[in-house]
């Protein structure tokens, strides 16, 4: 089959890959960024006979997606913050009930209602769970209207790999960008996998109960712990990153998102005036934090220098992740705000000639 590439916007790259990847019921609300994402279902959903429901809230529309889930469907929703926050009691109970669902989380600036303009000041909603109880949410943040819809379709494979809930962290400026897309075949959704979790005693299936609630005394300890070996093996197997030039660098730039891609440039930039290597890190798992590899390069010897859309909430995972073999500096901007290749450059060359980490934030 001939490789078919078209041109579109973030928002509606992702609602293909979902069309593509066998979503079968979406129930979203609207707010910008992210209004076109849902736009795109409400035409599609229905043309591939799917089911779309445009819900009366954010928290009608996870509770709606719940029970779809509950009925072995595959489902998504969809937001910007402040909706994704309405939503966390809905996620925590999937995660509690272990069903699958993707969701996408189109940033915003914050806090409270902000304005809608690109941030990532959701990364603690989104890397720790966000809502309430020991659960955490697999989270993989693209750079790219590609990557958009490949890791949408990716996505829904380890919602149902594992049995969890499975997140984008995207940000306005790539949710409305457009860029050239090469579209992937559309996946078969081994409807056999569903008999593992959803609701049974019917058409042969063993017998489920799906609840989140487990009130007999020891029971939602022992049900936790069962989560938590879940993911102690999704944090071993699902790290994924991408390096540039790291191993030749003088300062290693750790950054995902909008912020990985002008970090990129100033990778490039920096290496064809020969003023400073520059490596990249380029975070593409969230949770699980790519902590294996930012602690191989902090062994290095290499300073490291976040960049990031937010006042150092990624910053945090990076010190973790580093065990004290590193300075960590950080280059910040929020609300909106962007950094600059020249910015990242002449940050990074302060970096290299410090005695200790560096944080250099926008003037208020």
């Amino acid at each position: 089959m001939p490789e078919e590439r078209v041109l579109m916007k973030g928002n509606e790259a992702i609602g293909e890959a979902a069309i593509r990847a066998g979503c079968r019921f979406y129930a979203g609300y609207p707010i910008t960024p992210q209004n076109e994402l849902t736009e795109y279902m409400s035409l599609n959903m229905p043309k591939a006979g799917r089911v779309f429901v445009q819900a009366e809230s954010e928290v009608a529309a996870i509770n709606m997606v719940y029970g779809a889930s509950a009925t072995g469907a595959r489902v998504m929703t969809s937001s910007s913050g402040p909706g994704i926050s309405l939503k966390q009691e809905g996620i925590s109970y999937m995660c509690g009930a272990e069903l699958p669902c993707f969701y996408a989380n189109i940033v915003r600036g914050g806090p409270g209602l902000g304005n809608i303009a690109p941030a990532q000041s959701d990364y603690f909603q989104a890397t720790r769970g966000g809502g309430h109880g020991d659960y955490r949410v697999i989270v993989l943040a693209p750079s790219t209207v590609q990557e958009l819809f490949d890791l949408t379709m990716l996505g829904f494979e380890l919602a149902d790999k594992y049995q969890n809930p499975a997140m984008i962290l995207g940000d306005g400026i790539l949710g409305q960008m457009r860029e050239p897309l090469v579209l992937r075949d559309p996946v078969k959704y081994d409807e056999s996998t569903k008999s593992k979790w959803a609701l049974g005693n019917s058409a042969g299936r063993e017998k489920h109960v799906i609840t989140s609630v487990r009130l007999a005394p020891g029971t939602l300890e022992k049900h936790n712990m069962k989560l938590h070996k879940k993911y102690e093996e999704i944090e071993e197997k699902e790290q994924r990153y991408e390096l540039t030039d790291v191993d030749d660098a003088d300062v290693v730039i750790v950054a995902y998102g909008t912020s990985a891609r002008v970090a990129k440039s100033a990778v490039a930039m920096a290496k064809e005036s020969g003023d400073i290597k520059l490596g990249l890190i380029r975070l593409i798992s969230l949770w699980p934090y790519p902590k294996k590899i930012i602690n191989e390069y902090a062994g290095k010897g290499k300073k490291l220098l976040v960049v990031e859309m937010s006042l150092g909430q990624m910053r945090e995972d990076a010190l973790l992740a580093t065990c004290g073999k590193a300075d960590v500096s950080l280059l910040a901007h929020t609300g909106g705000g962007l950094p600059t290749e020249e910015e990242i450059i002449e940050t990074a060359k302060k970096v290299k000639t410090s005695n200790g980490p560096l944080e250099v934030y926008p003037e208020a």
